[in-house]
Parts: structure tokens; C-alpha cells; sequence
């Protein structure tokens, strides 16, 4: 399969894309000057190519009352229990991202939380799985970087 290529116009229509996904294909056609039809067919283009892969919505947690962050690292007893003690972490909806990774830890979390307390008991929680040693964890004070747009920026330079 040939490698797909991206031109200005598409790393255009992604920039947008990644500001906000429900940006309606006419308002981008007008900001860069093509018609609706073009962003339509490079957008589908995008997606069979596997470039774009659905879209998503950013919800702000602190208004819903999620404002607490941790990032929980996770030692195993032993490395074979990765896909099991993973199917557990899957079953607690606060624990919103979970990595396998080397290094000090066997599985590294990303949690959201209403307070402290509520933390505390989803840490708990992972504490109590089968297989986990114990956890280490760190609390986010701020979220001082999320931007995926220099990564894209970079990328398109490189291509």
C-alpha cells in the first residue's frame, strides 16, 4: 500500500480539525478558500488512509466536579499478571489512562477524582486487585501542557 500523502491543505484542515472536531466543513472551506466538497473527500481520504481516527469531545471535568488529577504507578508481583490486573483497572470508570510501561513501574495511571477522599478510595481500589504489590502515587497540581498540535506541527515537517 502506498504511503499516503499529506499537502498543505490537509495539514491545514487538520490544524482546525484539532482546535475543535465539530467545526463544520463549510466554515473550514471558507477559512481556506476550497469548497466544502474538497474538505469533505480529503477528510474521508484522511480517515481510509487511517490518519483521522474518529474524532473526540473535551469535556470540562472541573465543572462536572472532576477536578482532582493523579497519576498512580502500579508494581506488580509479577509481570504475568499485566493482562489480568489490566481487566480490573478497566472495571474502575475513574481510572481514565493506563499504560504498560519499563522502568519503575509495571502500569502507570492517569485518575480523576471529585476530592482527595474519592482519590483516595480509587487508590484503594487499585491497591486491592490481585497481583499488585503496591502503588505509588503522584497528584497533579496543574495541568500546565496539552497540545497536540506542536506534535502535528513537527510531524509535517518531517514528511
Amino acid at each position: 500500500m502506498a504511503k499516503f500523502r499529506l499537502d498543505e491543505i490537509d495539514h491545514q484542515i487538520l490544524d482546525i480539525l484539532i482546535d475543535n472536531t465539530r467545526t463544520p466543513f463549510t466554515d473550514i472551506a471558507k477559512r481556506l478558500n476550497v469548497s466544502a466538497g474538497t474538505v469533505h473527500v480529503r477528510v474521508r481520504k484522511m480517515e481510509e488512509a487511517g490518519i483521522i481516527v474518529g474524532s473526540s469531545l473535551t469535556l470540562n471535568y472541573k465543572k462536572l466536579g472532576y477536578s482532582f488529577i493523579a497519576y498512580v504507578g502500579v508494581f506488580l508481583q509479577k509481570t504475568s499478571q499485566t493482562k489480568f490486573v489490566l481487566e480490573r483497572i478497566n472495571e474502575i470508570p475513574f481510572v481514565t489512562v493506563a499504560h504498560v510501561t519499563t522502568g519503575k513501574f509495571n502500569i502507570f495511571c492517569k485518575i480523576r477524582a471529585r476530592n482527595t477522599e474519592h482519590a483516595k478510595q480509587i487508590i484503594f481500589e487499585l491497591d486491592d486487585i490481585e497481583g499488585v504489590y503496591r502503588t505509588e502515587t503522584m497528584i497533579s497540581l496543574e495541568e500546565s501542557l496539552n497540545d497536540k498540535k506542536r506534535l502535528m506541527h513537527s510531524i509535517f515537517k518531517e514528511m
